[in-house]
């Protein structure tokens, strides 16, 4: 459980979904122990009456089942305000570099230990963005690979939600040279 009840009505309501090391000035971080993407009771004792302005969930959604990260987005989509939005990120399925490609599959490439050795699934960009359409939401893609592996991308703020694991703020990704992408989305909650 997360503890909102010392942020005031008054300030957004931000919350990063499985931080891991992640801190970014003016969002929450949370671990799975204390708010479990696929738990509503989690999403409950957290919230309680209050829905968050926005989410922001980097590397996490690979390690459910395509039926877990659906019911993942449905309580994302219960637990947000109209108007709010979660930035989403995942690895590229469609990124066209092997040796990416070798590390982001299903198992990961190795060791039980090793992160991506908890991928369950790898995403391409029409599954992921029908995951939250799916739930309701109003899906903008902002970074992703098509079927050809040609690089898409659509101006975004990381003032509304950084994802280190992106072209414009990963170190490896310079010289011109795109090395390393996310399938990154805002799926947003309409105000109507």
């Amino acid at each position: 459980m997360i503890d909102i009840k010392n942020i005031p009505a008054h300030h957004l309501l931000r919350v990063i979904i499985g931080a891991g090391n992640q801190q970014w000035p003016g969002w929450i971080a949370t671990q799975k122990e204390q708010l479990d993407l696929c738990r509503p009771e989690d999403w409950q004792a957290s919230f309680h009456t209050r829905p968050a302005d926005a989410f922001l969930c980097e590397h996490v959604w690979e390690h459910l089942t395509e039926a877990e990260g659906r019911t993942a987005a449905d309580l994302c989509f219960k637990w947000l305000k109209p108007g709010g939005y979660l930035r989403c990120a995942v690895p590229d399925g469609n990124f066209p570099d092997p040796d990416y490609q070798k590390l982001a599959r299903v198992g990961g490439p190795g060791p039980d230990d090793h992160p991506a050795a908890g991928h369950r699934v790898c995403y391409d960009y029409k599954l992921f963005s029908d995951i939250f359409i799916s739930a309701g939401f109003d899906v903008d893609l902002l970074e992703y690979c098509d079927e050809n592996g040609r690089f898409h991308y659509h101006q975004w703020s990381v003032n509304e939600g950084p994802i280190y694991r992106s072209l414009l703020m990963d170190h490896r990704n310079k010289d011109g040279l795109i090395r390393s992408v996310s399938l990154i989305l805002d799926a947003g909650k309409s105000t109507g």
